[in-house]
Formats: structure tokens, C-alpha cells, sequence
């Protein structure tokens, strides 16, 4: 039995086995087609941070492959009143065919994946986001730039960050990563991503200068630079990231067809200007809505890999 907690947990193959099947499923999707692909299974989703995508995305998503999702706010069951990770798990996953959850602990997730009994999905840690990062290479191969891809990421060194690195080494395209100084993403996620990159032709570079990491880039990411639970270091962050905001001018640094990508929500003239999101709207609300194709391509992909 697999679970879905980090895409370093993923070969290039498997990750792309799951992008071929939520191109098929998006297919369907839009032809109104509905296959039961997971019938009558149910999906307990665990929120420990709520979220309009995520609980939107998994719940349609169970329910269009035939089965039914669970919503379980950390508020309203023990596990948010003190029982230990390890028999919380014990007790859903023996009631439920797989899990996902939303939290602020990778380690915390891995725990609980450890005494499932059922698959766990990754749907945002403190570490990683790897659902969402599937969403965004979705849209860079509709979009034809998944061919020598340049990605430049552009902010916050965060779980998507962590993600983006993971991503590039595994599937082994160019990375470019502009932090400002003391916002850098985790050394040793950086060190075992640059690893397994140089292994599969991948190349990653860090840098404190976006335009340095913009410059004739294919695809120019950002997300936003006060996440949920930072609230109180808004007016430092807003002060630290001066310079960082995704705009015309950084934008025309890159290639002529390139896209800009955003997880959302998005803070306009903040991480990105109101002209280059509007501009590329059509893009990121693509990139939003498959969130629903590749999500439901990793239930259906891990159920056909249970013992």
C-alpha cells in the first residue's frame, strides 16, 4: 500500500502514471462522463486548516469517482482534543478506505500514516504540497511547456517551495528559486532535492535575485507571503519581500509564451500584481480546477496500488 505524503516518495514514472491518468479523468469530467471508479468507498477528510480549494476539490472529487466524502474538522473530533495522532488513525482508518488530511505537521501526518490502515494523502503540510504541484505540471503540459520546462519560483521559501524542488528534481527540468535574505527554504529539503535532481538531469538554483530567477524562464510561480497562521508577521514579511512582486516588468524578462502560475489565494500588489494576475487569470483558474483532475487521479491511482 502506498501513501501520497511527499512526491519524494514518487518516481518520475509513477508521478507521471498519475498525470496521464488525470488528463484521462479531466477528459471524462468534461465529456460528462462519471465512471465509479472508487464505488461506494468513502474518503474521511481531516482540516486542520480549512480551505475553499482542497475540501471543494476532495469531496466533488470522491463523489464524481462514485463514493462519498467525510468532513472531519479537527475541532469536532478527538484528535484535536488530545488523543494521540497513533489512535486516531487506528480508529478512522478502520472505518474509512482512505484519508486525507490538512495540517500544520508533515511529521504529525507521517505518524498518522504510519498506523493507517488505509491510504493518507498529503493535502498540505507545513513541508510539503505536493497535490498542488501536481495541479501546476498538469497545467504546464496543456499548456505545451512541459518540453525543456525553466521554472522560476518567486517569494516565500515554504511547502511550495519545498514542493517545486521536489518536483524538479524528480522530473529532472531547470529550477530557479528567488528568496529574500532569511526566508530560504529548508537546507535540508534543498540538499536532497539537489541529489536526486543530479541524478535525473535536473538543475537547481538559488538565488535572492527574481529577476535573476525570472530571466527567460518558461514558467514564473509565486504564493502569497503571509500564509495562513503568519498574521502577525505581515507588516515584517510585506517589508522583507519589497521587490518581489510578480509584475510587468519581471514578467518580461521571461520567454514570450510563458505562463505565471498561483495556488491562490492571491494578494494582489503584494506577490503579484492586479496586470499580471488578470492577464493570466485563464491560466491560473485552469490551474485551480485541476486540482479536482489530479486529486482524483491519485485516489484512483492508489486504490489500484493496495496490497
Amino acid at each position: 500500500m502506498k501513501h501520497f505524503l511527499t512526491l519524494k516518495d514518487f518516481s518520475k514514472n509513477e508521478i507521471l502514471e498519475i498525470i496521464d491518468l488525470a488528463k484521462k479523468l479531466k477528459a471524462e469530467t468534461n465529456a460528462k462522463i462519471f465512471k465509479d471508479y472508487l464505488p461506494n468507498q468513502t474518503l474521511g477528510m481531516i482540516f486542520a486548516k480549512s480551505s475553499t480549494r482542497t475540501r471543494v476539490s476532495f469531496e466533488t472529487g470522491i463523489y464524481q469517482l462514485g463514493g462519498v466524502g467525510l468532513f472531519l474538522s479537527s475541532n469536532d473530533i478527538q484528535l484535536g482534543r488530545g488523543e494521540p495522532i497513533k489512535d486516531t488513525s487506528r480508529v478512522i482508518s478502520r472505518m474509512v478506505d482512505m484519508i486525507m488530511i490538512r495540517n500544520d505537521s508533515q511529521s504529525e501526518l507521517e505518524e498518522f500514516s504510519k498506523y493507517s490502515k488505509v491510504p493518507v494523502i498529503n493535502a498540505l503540510t507545513d513541508k510539503y504540497h505536493p497535490m498542488q504541484l501536481l495541479a501546476d505540471y498538469l497545467t504546464i503540459c496543456e499548456a505545451g511547456l512541459d518540453k525543456n520546462l525553466i521554472a522560476a519560483y518567486v517569494g516565500d521559501g515554504n511547502n511550495m517551495t519545498h514542493s517545486w524542488l521536489m518536483l524538479a528534481a524528480k522530473l529532472g527540468f531547470e529550477l530557479r528559486v528567488a528568496t529574500p535574505i532569511g526566508y530560504e527554504v529548508d537546507n535540508e529539503i534543498l540538499n536532497e532535492a539537489k541529489e536526486i535532481a543530479t541524478q535525473n538531469g535536473g538543475k537547481i538554483i538559488i538565488t535572492n535575485d527574481p529577476k535573476e530567477a525570472v530571466k527567460n524562464a518558461t514558467v514564473v510561480t509565486t504564493d502569497t507571503w503571509v500564509s495562513m497562521g503568519q498574521e502577525d508577521e505581515k507588516e515584517i514579511r510585506i517589508k522583507a519581500f519589497q521587490g518581489y512582486m510578480v509584475d510587468d516588468s519581471m514578467m518580461n524578462t521571461a520567454q514570450n509564451d510563458a505562463i505565471f502560475l498561483h495556488c491562490l489565494p492571491a494578494y494582489r500588489g503584494y506577490e503579484v500584481s492586479e496586470e499580471v494576475f488578470e492577464s493570466h487569470s485563464d491560466t491560473i483558474f485552469n490551474e485551480a480546477e485541476n486540482r479536482l483532475h489530479v486529486q482524483k487521479a491519485v485516489m484512483v491511482w492508489l486504490d489500484s496500488h493496495r496490497d
